[in-house]
This record gives C-alpha cells, structure tokens and sequence, in this order.
C-alpha cells in the first residue's frame, strides 16, 4: 500500500475505501472522488484547517481541492464555524420558513446584478434543473442548447453529448436518460458563436435557452474569449430565447457578483452554487422578478424541497458572502496569487518546452496536459491522462492535493499563502522532471 501511495503509508485510506466498495457504489459518494483515472485508492479526509486537509492516516497536504470550489476563505474559517454551531443550537431543520432565508436572500439580491428574486435549493443540480424548467414553461419552447464539455449537474438534460457536425439530435452519455430527453439537448462548442447559430436556425421557434458556465470549470478552466458571451445574449434576445449563467462555480468566486459582473454581460437566469453555502449543501436559481413570479406557490412552474433554506446551510451562507461584501480585498488577494502561479507554471513551461498550457481566471486554473490554447473540449479533450496520472500522485507524494482528474481545476483560497504558492511551484516542477524525465 506505501507503494501505491508513492512514498506515504494510507493503509487506514485503503481499509475504509475497502470496507465501502461493498457499501457504497464504487466506495464514493461522486464519482469525482474516486482515484479511477489516477490509480490507486481515493484519500479518506478526516479534518481540514484554513489551506490544508489531514487523512486518517495523519498525512496532511496543502489543499487546492477546497471540497471542489466552496472553500473560498478555507477550510474551519471562525466566522463560518460560528454561525453553523450558533445556529445549530436552535435546531438543524424546521420544514418552514426562517429568518436565515430572508437574511442570505438579501446578500445574494444586492451582490448579483442578474438576481431581483432567488429560490434556495439543496445542490448545484436542483438549481440547474429548475432553471431550465422555468425557462421551457416561460418561452413554451422545449429544446436546450448546452456546451460540450460543459457540466450542469447530473439531470437528464445535461447529461447528452452530441456527434460532430451540426448535432441536432443528441446521444444519451449515460444509461437511463432516454432518447427523447437527448432529442431536446442541442449540443454546441464553447467559445464558438457559429456553432450556437447553427443550432438555432435548424430548430427554428424550438429553443427555450442557452445554459452556458461563463467561465467553463468543468473542462478544466477555459475563460470565455472576447465577444463570446456577447455574442450568446444577443443570439437568445433575438430568437426568444433565455440566457442562463451556471454560476455554480463562478459565483462569489471571480468577483463578489461572480463572473456576470466581472465581465459584464447579464443573463435572464442565473444558477449558484458551492461559496454560496460556505461549505454546506445549498444551491439557488434567480433572475428578475417577471421570471421568478412564474414559479410556486406564485406562479404555475412546480419545484420544491423539503430540506430547502435548512437553516445550517443559510447560516453559513450568509456569514461567507457577509464577509466577502465587508472585504473587497478579498478578491485582490486572490487575483495576486493567481498571478503568482501564472509566472511559475509559465516559467515551468517556457524554460522547460513542456507540452502543457496553464489557463487561469480568478481564483480557478487547470494545467492541461497539452500544449495550448486551450478554448474548448476540442483541445482539452486531447490531454495525456498517464502524464496526468504521473503528475498527480508525484504532487500528492510531496504534500499537494490537486483533484484526481486532469479535467478539474485549482481552486485558491484567502488562506493559501504566498509561501505556499512559492512552494507548490517548486514541487509542480520537481514532479513535472519526474514525469517528463528532465
């Protein structure tokens, strides 16, 4: 077992991820956790404290997982911790309205340019799913367009692929999402205006919205190029359609009204996720307040949950955005670490001719393993998944915890360092020798 994990004893990692293959699918609970396209058995977390995590094992690593995006200002940060165990002492769920819902509905109104009106769900992909929803039941028409390489959580919808050309018809990407759900998935490239076109002039009067991450993070991080979003608001204006940003990612993340507002361009509806509940599940779904009149009890469109607005999750939700509002600098903070890791993996490449390119917006960057630019799934699609493989368990061997995916991201936070950057840079290019034989 030492050897599987490159140097470092995980027997107790190994034990657990034993005993839960026979209890839980795979022995994960997202399929994202698993180490199937690095090797090996997945880590079993036991704490967290600001920029670092610790195994069961008592193996401690500098964290750019940050629970896949959520840990804006790190792990345990004291303003978060004490409004969950402040809230927690009156109770962890009522079935009915409370006064943490009106109090992060507020945040989210004032800091989203998009957003007069939010609904509160319980994940990423409720928001999503609702959405699009709403979208159909409010333009009457069924079909959406989404991105390939684009991931909008695990509904029916989102889960087709198309083939090459003009992919007017999908094709289910998972077992269980029918042919006819995939008929109405339209299925365009990020970064290509001409392919959204394409799908709307031959489904005329069909398309209900366009569902785009402004900046992909599920392709790893691939920034919009110039006139790309635009272009996607003005094709909806023009043909009936709805512009929805999946914010589940970029949301309080790029900017304290998250990517809409950095870059300037308003969607019909927006979808949030991840910092929006400070660690705890919580997804929201809002835009102006002729659209969210059409969804129950107010209007006809039907969504609910029972766990909803669980006062926990608002509590921390409310103490995360309540603390990025008071501190603008925040995001300078953050902006000048992400700087500092586009001058290393930059020299790393330069110097070295390594096949990679390093993308980056905000706070979230991916080092592909491919030579750049890197636009769209086209190219990332293209990434060697072996030197991938080598790359993370050489990182994870010397203290640094990236996602087991070459398809994710980094994600920095306000407790990372600049020492820590400094050092994660040096260790990036003794792994990338190792991997590259340099």
């Amino acid at each position: 077992m030492i050897e599987e994990c490159r140097g470092f004893d995980c027997s107790k990692s190994r034990d657990l991820y034993e005993k839960a293959k026979g209890l839980i699918p795979g022995g994960v609970n997202s399929p994202v956790r698993a180490f199937g396209s690095v090797g090996g058995s997945p880590l079993f977390i036991e704490r967290a404290s600001g920029a670092r995590v610790w195994d069961v094992d008592g193996n401690d690593f500098l964290d750019f997982v940050g629970s896949w995006g959520p840990m804006l200002l790190g792990h345990n940060h004291p303003d978060v911790l004490k409004a969950i165990t402040d809230a927690a002492q009156n109770g962890t769920s009522f079935g009915a309205p409370t006064p943490g819902e009106v109090s992060l509905a507020e945040l989210v109104v004032a800091m989203v340019p998009s957003v007069d009106v939010v609904r509160f769900v319980n994940s990423g992909t409720e928001a999503t799913m609702s959405a699009v929803r709403l979208a159909r039941a409010v333009t009457g028409m069924p079909k959406v367009v989404k991105f390939r390489g684009g991931y909008h959580g695990h509904a029916d919808s989102f889960l087709v692929e198309a083939g090459s050309g003009s992919a007017t018809l999908g094709v289910p990407s998972s077992p269980g999402v029918t042919d006819c759900m995939a008929a109405d998935t339209l299925v365009a490239d990020y970064n290509d205006l001409d392919s959204v076109g394409m799908l709307f002039e031959e489904n005329i009067g069909q398309v209900a919205c366009v569902i785009v991450e402004p900046v992909a993070g599920n392709m790893g991080c691939v920034p919009p190029e110039p006139g790309f979003l635009e272009g996607l608001k003005e094709i909806c204006d023009d043909r009936g359609a709805l512009l929805v940003f999946d914010e589940v990612i970029t949301g309080f993340r790029v900017a304290p009204g998250g990517a809409q507002e950095r870059l300037g361009v308003l969607p019909d509806l927006t979808t949030l996720g991840k910092v929006i509940g400070g660690g705890l599940p919580v997804g929201a779904y809002g835009g102006s307040e002729e659209l969210m009149s059409k969804v129950a009890p107010v209007g006809a469109v039907y969504q609910a949950g029972t766990l909803s607005g669980n006062p926990l999750a608002m509590a921390a939700g409310a103490a995360t955005l309540s603390h990025l509002k008071d501190h603008s600098e925040v995001y300078e903070y953050l902006e000048k670490l992400g700087v500092m890791l586009d001058t290393g993996f930059g020299e790393l490449i330069r110097d070295n001719g390594y096949p990679l390119c390093w993308n980056r917006f905000g706070s979230i960057g991916t080092l592909f393993f491919t030579e750049g630019p890197v636009t769209g799934w086209g190219k990332a699609a293209q990434v060697d998944r072996g030197k991938f493989s080598d790359y993370f368990m050489n990182m994870l061997a010397r203290g640094i915890y990236l996602a087991p995916s070459p398809f994710e991201a980094m994600f920095l936070s306000t407790a990372h360092t600049e020492v820590d950057i400094e050092r994660t840079i040096s260790i990036a290019g003794e792994s990338l020798a190792a991997v590259f034989g340099a």
